[in-house]
């Protein structure tokens, strides 16, 4: 079975070697073996472990939260319940934040459409009612 040593792992998953080192810091690595003098090996499953763990901080989850999901899957079936009903709250919530970037998406486009319409009139007043006025201050 191949072992990768964390510098591997980490630029596999695109993160530092400090990273790994606080998740394991924070017990989210419990499952990753050790040589005798202590270096970590990780395998195929622990990167695809560490996977999750990165998709779920992604969503903005805490580590206290992870911590409590890869506790979970320490102790197996018990809590499937738990973890299922994570994933559907984390699911809820990447939805959210799609939607809030949808919005803002199309906020920026219609920017971009105003500024592109101003600059080949040669001057904003082409959108005088879009015009954001900032007041100037002098010191």
């Amino acid at each position: 079975m191949k072992t990768y040593t964390i510098s591997e792992v980490a630029k596999v998953l695109n993160v530092t070697a400090y990273t790994l080192r606080y998740y394991d810091k924070e017990g989210l690595l419990p499952f990753v073996e050790r040589t005798s003098n202590g270096q970590r090996l990780f395998k195929e499953a622990d990167i695809a472990a560490l996977r999750v763990i990165e998709c779920l901080k992604a969503t903005g989850m805490p580590i206290k939260g992870i911590k409590r999901f890869i506790d979970w899957c320490s102790d197996g079936d018990a809590t499937l319940q738990q973890r299922f009903d994570m994933f559907v709250e984390r699911k809820a919530a990447v939805e959210r934040q799609i939607n809030e970037l949808q919005d803002t998406l199309g906020l920026i486009d219609h920017k971009c459409l105003y500024y592109k319409e101003a600059l080949a009139a040669g001057t904003e007043a082409v959108h005088k009612q879009d015009k954001i006025e900032i007041p100037v201050t002098t010191n």
